[in-house]
């Protein structure tokens, strides 16, 4: 586990832990790691929600599928960030979604039940284990309420500049690269691609955008 030190150090789970403490506790909640190829189903709807999961290498995205078979990709997550730990922290019955390797990825596991119980162990870093669980909650319900303020546009030129919008304060600069292809950004703001396209190209003779596959600037 001490090659993975340097990127959990980054994960905000283990915000203000030493990393001879992580050791530590890696050991105590029982964590494991495991490898996906890409477009692996890591989770998928319905499966018990016990794990969160913590991206070592790679790259996932949470996605959720509708009667009709419509995807939605609700969030991407990259090296350091949790996935799930919403769900297991809950204790939900059965995962509302699906978290699908968009790439090969490590993943390292935990069960949740090991993180809220504390252990006969005593550990004096668990505290603060269980105040950065919430704190990431807490997170993720903003970002969250900014997905929901953006998909809930009428239009899809709406959408899609609210989102760019959002992407450029997050970032600090008007010029950035989105984690999707066309494709998987049409599936998170909900619309349809060929629409979806037409207006990026309509932005970009307006003189509102540029943009190059994944990279995006405002103007």
């Amino acid at each position: 586990m001490k090659k993975y030190l340097e990127i959990l150090k980054k994960c905000p789970l283990f915000y203000n832990i030493d990393g001879e403490d992580i050791e530590k506790m890696l050991h105590c909640l029982g964590a494991k790691v495991d490898t996906f190829d890409k477009k692996y189903t890591i989770f998928r709807e319905g499966d018990p929600a016990k794990y969160l999961g913590i991206v070592l290498s790679g790259e996932v995205q949470v996605t959720q599928t509708d009667y009709f078979g419509n995807r939605t990709i609700l969030s991407n997550m990259g090296v350091s960030e949790l996935f799930a730990e919403a769900f297991a922290a809950a204790g939900t019955t059965s995962m509302p979604v699906s978290v699908i390797a968009s790439e090969k990825s490590e993943i390292m596991f935990i069960d949740c039940n090991h993180i809220l119980h504390t252990c006969k162990n005593g550990c004096s870093f668990h505290h603060q284990l269980i105040f950065n669980l919430m704190k990431d909650l807490a997170d993720k319900a903003v970002m969250f309420q900014q997905r929901i303020e953006i998909i809930s546009k009428r239009t899809t030129r709406e959408k899609l500049l609210s989102y760019l919008m959002a992407c450029s304060k997050n970032f600090g600069t008007n010029s950035f690269v989105i984690p999707f292809d066309r494709q998987e950004l049409a599936d998170f703001l909900g619309v349809d691609r060929s629409g979806l396209s037409v207006e990026i190209s309509k932005l970009k003779k307006e003189g509102v955008i540029d943009s190059h596959r994944s990279r995006f600037k405002l103007l």
